[in-house]
């Protein structure tokens, strides 16, 4: 073909070929142009519907109008004058320069670029997709990138016009493999939503330089592509907001009805993650700054009474919230920083344990209506103090000094801050000292982490927003509080999460970007309303607007564990226990992911590092009961979870554990009388009818555990958000009732047993 003149197209080269056709370069002598040309094989001549299907692709492609579409200019058909052979091709805009495939191969692409290529074809398809137009092949190799950057989506040839008749019944798979949707792999019907997948194969390759799916050959790709889960610890590594993990992972859902449901809205996400991380260079990729990270220690109680306690940690926490809004510096959660109060450390030592290069510790005299505060920032390598003030001023100066603290860390650690930083780091919810020092008292009695303080700690939150009702944090810390209680496990559900939900919704009518309330909001819409698409939607703006959130990760790795993906779960918990290493909750959260998860080995390990920080704590006893019991190491499995109930002989949770180990191994007696005792106790305190189900189904009588669970349904029982990966009731996964329950809960659409 090279060198022939067919009509008044001369053929030049040949840029390449596919399963419908051969791509020419060549000079249109008319326009003095020059012009790409697809000529159907000519061995596929013989079939009237592969023509058909040929045309079918220039009326499609012509139809959209779109600067990232490549354009068709004309479909004919050539006669060759030996054979007398008829082919049909279609003359199409040349592009000037090269596939994505090749951009992807030569160089590792900045986030950046990859956001700027994604938004040019997810513009592309949204426009075919607004004019029922489904392309069937997008893949890397498809998409051209022109000098000008420009995106151009190529070959429209298995495009499908929507609720057209088929022009082919043919049992033969449209599409490539590698990009394929598993509806499509299977060879069932696609949609717009199979562009959607495909799409975000292409977006994983840009990011990582490589496929989210591996087979040595076809039928094992296949199979990756419909059993087995991406690996996007490599996105999690570039965008440590995880908000781009999270794009990734929606597109490449299982499932079509939990993909995205439009281009229109991924085109939503990435829009707002480039304007994200333009305004505030958020992407370690694209910068040339190293990340700093620094723990802010509670400040010594210098007071003459050594009474205000309260005070000294409200001002470290302050500071804490004030700095984690900034991307470019990792601070450790209050948690892990308190862990070293009161005790005699190096300052190099507590920087190795909390795995930071900075330590700011200070000291706090306050009399009457003076206060003096004295703060260094001190370099954990070699213990040198990169800055030291006093603050010698009148009580209602404290915000103004928290700011100095705050910029002078920033100023000292050569942070570069755009005006929109300045102003997080400098915000001040209230001016009324009456309702902050309440504030500051809630949080204080809160953080002790009893049932007794939290009614304490919402006294005083509650007090705090009287003396000032537009006090955001005020509602936020009764929210966080609510969920708390929630979370204890020792009040009827319907009586903490709404009132949860309540403050929540509150604090974010006075101030929409407050994380902390968006992340409560998020837990709730999981563990209480079973709101899936709501609960992400909340922890993603919670973590755009504090990326340093150790609580929000939280509330990632519970939502990824609730819809089953615990390895998805476990990379937000890496990133919780990395902000807060020092948190027993965050660790035992990670020997239960793992222990979920079926990695005993690490799990056991995990717990056992636990188990060194905090001997005599009785959830990290019966976690490991359990993964000896799923070991069916019995024995060692009942011993371990009997050691949690001595330790704490009046918790629910490990005499259920304890009933169900039982069951498991047949002491039937002895989970009978565990259940009774759970029965007596719930005389005088709420009791989740899940922990029941769970002694029933170790016993193996399944009608009593479903009519546990529907209780516990109607209670809105905590453990039910995770009850897809709860090993205590893998039994009766296979009963149809189980099933019926994750309907009832919106959870069905996220398995298939």
């Amino acid at each position: 073909m090279i060198g022939k003149v067919i009509s008044h197209y001369k053929i030049l080269e040949e840029l390449g070929r596919g399963g419908m056709g051969i791509v020419y370069k060549a000079q249109d002598t008319k326009l003095d142009r020059l012009v790409a040309l697809k000529f159907l094989h000519s061995q596929l001549t013989i079939s009237n519907t592969d023509k058909k299907r040929f045309i079918q692709e220039a009326k499609v492609a012509s139809s959209i109008n779109h600067p990232n579409v490549c354009v068709i200019y004309d479909i004919q058909e050539h006669v060759d004058p030996l054979t007398e052979d008829r082919q049909q091709f279609i003359i199409m805009e040349y592009v000037y320069g090269v596939t994505l495939s090749e951009i992807i191969k030569e160089k590792k692409l900045k986030p950046t670029e990859v956001i700027d290529y994604a938004l040019q074809m997810a513009e592309a398809l949204n426009e075919a997709h607004s004019n029922g137009i489904i392309h069937r092949d997008i893949k890397s190799d498809n998409i051209m990138v022109n000098k000008r950057n420009q995106i151009k989506v190529m070959d429209f040839g298995l495009a499908k016009l929507k609720g057209s008749i088929r022009l082919t019944k043919t049992a033969v798979t449209m599409g490539t493999t590698a990009y394929m949707a598993p509806e499509q792999a299977r060879g069932g019907e696609v949609d717009h939503r199979s562009d959607i997948w495909s799409f975000g194969v292409v977006l994983h390759e840009m990011l990582t330089g490589q496929l989210p799916f591996k087979g040595a050959y076809e039928q094992a790709m296949i199979y990756a592509i419909i059993n087995e889960e991406p690996d996007l610890s490599k996105i999690t590594e570039l965008d440590r907001t995880f908000i781009l993990e999270s794009i990734v992972k929606r597109t490449l859902e299982k499932q079509k009805d939990n993909r995205y449901s439009s281009m229109k809205s991924i085109i939503d996400d990435l829009s707002s993650f480039k304007e994200k991380i333009h305004s505030k260079s958020s992407m370690e990729s694209d910068q040339d700054v190293s990340v700093h990270s620094i723990a802010v220690l509670p400040f010594v109680d210098m007071s003459p009474q050594r009474d205000q306690e309260y005070f000294c940690d409200g001002i470290a926490e302050e500071i804490i919230a004030s700095l984690s809004h900034l991307e470019k510096l990792k601070v450790v959660a209050r948690t892990s920083a308190f862990a070293f109060k009161g005790k005699q450390m190096d300052i190099r030592e507590i920087g190795q344990k909390l795995n930071v290069n900075h330590v700011l510790e200070g000291s706090i005299r306050k009399a009457g209506n003076r206060l003096r505060i004295t703060a260094q920032l001190i370099q954990v390598s070699d213990g040198f103090h990169l800055w030291s003030d006093r603050f010698d001023r009148d009580l209602e100066d404290v915000f103004a000094i928290q700011d100095e603290i705050s910029l002078a860390i920033v100023d000292n650690l050569k942070l570069k801050l755009l005006e929109a930083d300045r102003a997080i780091v400098t915000k001040c919810y209230t001016e009324n000292m009456d309702a902050y020092n309440n504030y500051l008292m809630g949080r204080y009695f809160v953080d002790k982490g009893r049932k007794s303080d939290f009614l304490k700690g919402l006294q005083y939150f509650t007090k705090a927003i009287e003396a000032d009702p537009n006090y955001a944090q005020g509602y936020s810390g009764m929210a966080n509080t609510y969920y708390l209680l929630g979370l204890l496990g020792s009040e009827m559900p319907s009586k903490v999460f709404p009132q949860a939900k309540e403050y929540a919704e509150k604090a974010l009518h006075i101030d929409d970007a407050f994380s902390e309330a968006h992340t409560i909001l998020g837990l709730v819409k999981i563990q209480y309303d079973w709101d899936w698409e709501g609960a992400e939607e909340e922890l993603k703006l919670a973590l755009l607007f504090n990326p340093n959130s150790a609580f929000t990760y939280y509330g990632f790795a519970i939502y990824y564990a609730a819809l089953g993906k615990l390895v998805d779960a476990i990379t937000p918990a890496k990133k919780y226990l990395e902000l807060d290493p020092q948190s027993i909750f965050a660790n035992n959260m990670m020997g239960t992911l793992l222990l979920r998860a079926g990695q005993y080995t690490e799990a056991k390990k995990h717990l056992q590092r636990v188990m060194e920080m905090e001997p005599n704590l009785s959830t990290t006893y019966f976690l490991s009961g359990q993964v000896s019991m799923k070991e069916s190491q019995y024995d060692q499995g009942i011993t371990q979870i009997e050691k949690a109930t001595a330790l704490e002989n009046d918790n629910p949770m490990t005499l259920s554990s304890l009933g169900w180990a039982c069951g498991i191994v047949g002491r039937n007696k002895e989970a009978k009388q565990i259940l009774a005792r759970l029965h007596e106790m719930s005389r005088d305190r709420y009791i989740s009818r899940f922990l029941y189900a769970k002694i029933y189904a170790g016993l193996g009588d399944k009608d009593r555990a479903f009519e546990y669970l529907e209780e516990a349904y109607q209670q809105h029982a905590m453990s039910l958000a995770l009850i897809i990966t709860d090993e205590s009731v893998e039994n009766l996964r296979s009963d149809p009732r189980f099933m019926e329950l994750l309907k009832k809960i919106n959870l069905d659409r996220y398995v298939s047993l």
